[in-house]
């Protein structure tokens, strides 16, 4: 049985065979002796997206991995790093520095704020994210040439992803096909996060699963 783990671009944690490229927490939010999730769904506003191997590192999925022998943090895990973006997480300053610090980088020039810190990322962030607030952010179709590469929109139940002007559908296994202009209504939902949507213009390149345009 598959655990309870893997993030949706809504933000959504949902039991699914599909893996993906990255793992990433907010904080502790598992039972270690049930490795189901409990009622809240972060403890912490840092949202990360981190790689799955690191420095040889093993850990128990779901289990108990603090040195002192509680839960630790949950894994989660994402299809690619568009996908944990528009979930509202951001990359690990510990495990993938270089890309974290791409993308502060990328916040601070949009800012014009070199004193920006990752806290203050969180803090923002937090008061975006899909899955915290529960307010959407309406887009007119006609706006979405705008957007930058790696945002996700949404319309009922169905994510997509902006990538060379076209819309990829999203999935737990990998893009789909490209959504015909018919097929979009005149309103669709962002899902990406405001800040991340402006780094992404600012020049943050995520890493995206082989499946996009294939």
């Amino acid at each position: 049985m598959s655990l309870q783990n893997r993030v949706s671009p809504f933000g959504q944690v949902v039991a699914t065979q599909a893996r993906g490229l990255f793992t990433g927490n907010r904080g502790v939010i598992h039972d270690p002796d049930t490795k189901t999730l409990l009622r809240r769904r972060w403890t912490t506003r840092a949202w990360i997206v981190c790689v799955c191997e690191f420095r040889g590192r093993r850990r128990e999925v779901m289990g108990r991995n603090s040195p002192t022998g509680t839960a630790g943090w949950t894994e989660l895990f994402f299809l690619d790093e568009v996908t944990a973006l528009a979930a509202g997480h951001r990359p690990c300053f510990f495990c993938r520095r270089e890309a974290a610090t791409d993308f502060l980088t990328c916040v601070r020039e949009v800012k014009k704020d070199q004193a920006l810190k990752a806290p203050d990322l969180d803090s923002t962030l937090h008061g975006q994210r899909l899955a915290v607030t529960g307010r959407t952010q309406p887009i007119a179709a006609e706006a979405l040439p705008d957007l930058p590469d790696g945002s996700v929109i949404a319309f009922g139940e169905r994510a997509c992803a902006l990538r060379g002007g076209a819309l990829y559908e999203w999935s737990f296994a990998g893009y789909g096909s490209t959504l015909s202009p018919e097929k979009i209504p005149p309103v669709v939902q962002l899902l990406t996060p405001a800040l991340t949507v402006s780094a992404l213009r600012q020049g943050y390149s995520p890493v995206w699963h082989a499946s996009i345009g294939s």
